[in-house]
């Protein structure tokens, strides 16, 4: 098939989230199925204790002519963007700070930053020190990533729920294939926050323990927080987006379309832009979140595009559900997996779940432990994100094609 679609390389990544502050880091727990960074909170849901994946490492401060920018939001991206630093540096200088745009997605923003500072309002009458309404802005974080590297171009940010750190990747592409662009650094970040937690506890969407996607004990969500940014280029080496999917489900504002006809319409425009047929996808990265809807959905999505045989696996009881940053951490892991390849072998991470699978859900080949698969170059990955609102964006990850 020929594809008008647009590829283009994925070129530098950088990421934090609950399995570590780097690929390094992140690469080995990711394929062990690590699930150490997801511990019990008791600080944001009031009354209750939960289990959330939290980034423990310590984190960059913001100062000087950033201070304004001064959040925990933030401060995830800025741990990303230090990883990419130096391409984004050879961008600017190759094509001028102009021609290099900055796309960002997010759902919670500097929420944390300002429930302290109206926690401290109630108690003292005065703010924190330093909290600036910009951070709680959605487009405050694209923002800060053009006054942090210089990017001049373009700056926008998306916030459409778990699909926006997908979107990004999409819009950048856009930008590149319009001309506007040479260059793009695109990504999301969401931190955690009492405000989110406690709204998906009021969802009754909270798990009462570790997230567990496929099972039919499944119960709900762990959240987590993470920041991903990519540099995105016209490159014809090196990880690719080789196709990408987008669709509504117009059916409900938080539930998703029971028989998942949305995602799989994301799912087939993916394939369709990448000019692949299922039998070519190696692996999906599933959506996965434990909820009761979202895996009946999704299951029956996916079964209907890629079959039975094809390699699954949910990572979020790994990082928990990063909310809009989980689309671009996803596809990170699918960046990882494709840039780490061993001969025609790709490593898969686990589907971490109790084992006990629900014979209401048609079958998937979930990945019961880490293993290889024989793929042979140019292999390509799917990887699916869906929203709140049925907003769905799939990528299709893979090796150039020529």
């Amino acid at each position: 098939m020929t594809s008008p679609f647009m590829a283009c390389a994925l070129r530098e990544m950088g990421l934090i989230c609950a399995l570590g502050s780097s690929a390094d880091q992140v690469w080995p727990r990711l394929v062990a199925g690590d699930t150490s960074g997801v511990t019990p909170r008791s600080d944001l849901v009031h009354g209750e204790t939960r289990m959330f994946a939290s980034v423990r490492e310590p984190l960059p401060e913001i100062a000087g002519a950033l201070a304004r920018h001064a959040c925990r939001n933030n401060q995830l991206t800025l741990a990303a963007l230090a990883q990419i630093q130096t391409g984004v540096e050879r961008a600017i200088h190759a094509h001028g700070a102009t021609r290099i745009g900055v796309v960002m997605g997010s759902s919670t923003a500097g929420f944390s930053a300002a429930e302290d500072a109206f926690r401290a309002r109630n108690q003292t009458g005065r703010f924190t020190p330093g909290f600036a309404l910009v951070q709680l802005e959605f487009g405050g974080v694209a923002e800060f990533v053009a006054d942090v590297t210089g990017a001049r171009g373009p700056c926008y940010a998306l916030s459409t729920a778990c699909s926006a750190g997908a979107k990004a990747l999409v819009s950048a592409r856009a930008l590149l294939q319009l001309g506007v662009c040479d260059a793009v650094i695109a990504g999301a970040a969401d931190s955690l926050c009492g405000l989110t937690a406690n709204g998906f506890r009021a969802l009754s969407a909270l798990s009462a323990g570790r997230s567990n996607p496929m099972s039919r004990n499944r119960d709900g969500i762990h959240l987590g927080e993470a920041a991903v940014v990519f540099l995105v280029t016209r490159d014809a080496d090196g990880v690719q987006l080789l196709g990408a999917g987008e669709s509504s489900d117009a059916h409900h504002m938080s539930a998703p379309d029971p028989d998942g006809k949305g995602a799989e319409s994301a799912m087939r425009r993916a394939l369709d832009a990448a000019g692949i047929a299922p039998r070519d996808i190696a692996y999906v990265n599933l959506h996965g979140t434990g909820t009761p809807q979202n895996d009946a959905a999704e299951s029956l999505a996916t079964a209907r595009v890629v079959g039975a045989a094809t390699p699954c696996s949910s990572t979020k009881p790994l990082v928990g559900h990063t909310l809009g940053a989980s689309g671009a951490l996803e596809a990170a892991f699918c960046w990882l997996l494709l840039s780490r390849r061993r001969g025609a072998m790709l490593t898969l991470p686990p589907h971490v779940f109790d084992g006990a699978l629900d014979a209401a859900l048609p079958p998937l080949a979930l990945v019961r432990e880490p293993m290889q698969v024989a793929a042979p170059a140019p292999a390509a990955v799917l990887s699916s994100s869906f929203g709140f609102g049925g907003n769905n964006c799939c990528l299709v990850l893979g090796e150039p094609r020529t």
